[in-house]
């Protein structure tokens, strides 16, 4: 593979999940983990990408709260619009983070009425600008990676709340893995909120579909809406819809 192709792909791979680690990278493309290192030190410097310890995260992700540079922007929208009809006034919602969250949080109608509670800073900022929703910041040791409150503290006040519904940030989902991560701390949040919510909805562009990464979330049968981009009757969630989720 030529090092403009591998630099296409290590950029893909970052935007989409929005953390690679080298190890995975050099596995995926059948090269050194040293060529990784030099690619992504070489892309930082350009600006493509953050080097991180072991691996890159997405420059995107880490803009301010107010940028619109984000990975798949229109498709997060139009989630996040699909997103809305589940929710009823008088709900208590959990939510993660991610940019999809955050596109939810500018999506909710005005004259809602609920009750918010998420680990999310920037979808916190957002929240606070609704003029009749409840805003509950569950705070703690904050991930830089992430942007989300993480720790045990978070977990067990998370496991103190019941849910009517929970809003969960989809890193990669697929038939035989369910959902997974790459953020040990960010899927002990995922799992407490998962455990204290009557109805869980994924929330996925298509690309994040039949992907795995290393860290397992929940199996697929643990959510019951999967909410994307595409038209519910797309041969590409056909497999989803089988399992008996509810499509949106």
């Amino acid at each position: 593979m030529l090092k403009k192709e591998r630099q296409s792909f290590i950029l893909h791979q970052v935007n989409l999940h929005n953390k690679v680690l080298s190890v995975d990278l050099s596995q995926q493309m059948a090269v050194s983990e040293d060529t990784i290192r030099r690619d992504l030190n070489e892309m930082a410097k350009q600006g493509k990408l953050i080097k991180a310890h072991g691996g890159a995260l997405s420059k995107s992700f880490h803009l301010s709260i107010a940028s619109d540079h984000v990975y798949a922007l229109n498709s997060k929208k139009r989630i996040a619009t699909k997103a809305c009809r589940l929710i009823k006034d008088g709900m208590f919602v959990l939510t993660s983070g991610g940019t999809t969250i955050i596109e939810l949080a500018k999506s909710l109608p005005p004259e809602l009425t609920a009750t918010f509670i998420t680990v999310s800073l920037p979808a916190a900022y957002e929240y606070i600008h609704h003029p009749n929703i409840e805003v509950i910041f569950i705070g703690d040791k904050i991930s830089k990676n992430s942007q989300i409150s993480i720790g045990g503290s978070v977990v067990s006040r998370i496991k103190g709340i019941r849910a009517d519904l929970c809003f969960l940030g989809t890193n990669a989902i697929d038939i035989k893995n369910g959902i997974t991560d790459n953020d040990w701390e960010v899927v002990e949040v995922k799992k407490a909120m998962i455990e204290s919510s009557d109805r869980i909805a994924s929330l996925s562009i298509t690309e994040k579909l039949n992907t795995a990464q290393r860290i397992k979330v929940c199996d697929l049968n643990c959510i019951h809406t999967l909410v994307t981009e595409l038209d519910p009757e797309h041969e590409t969630l056909q497999p989803y819809k089988a399992t008996g989720i509810e499509i949106i």
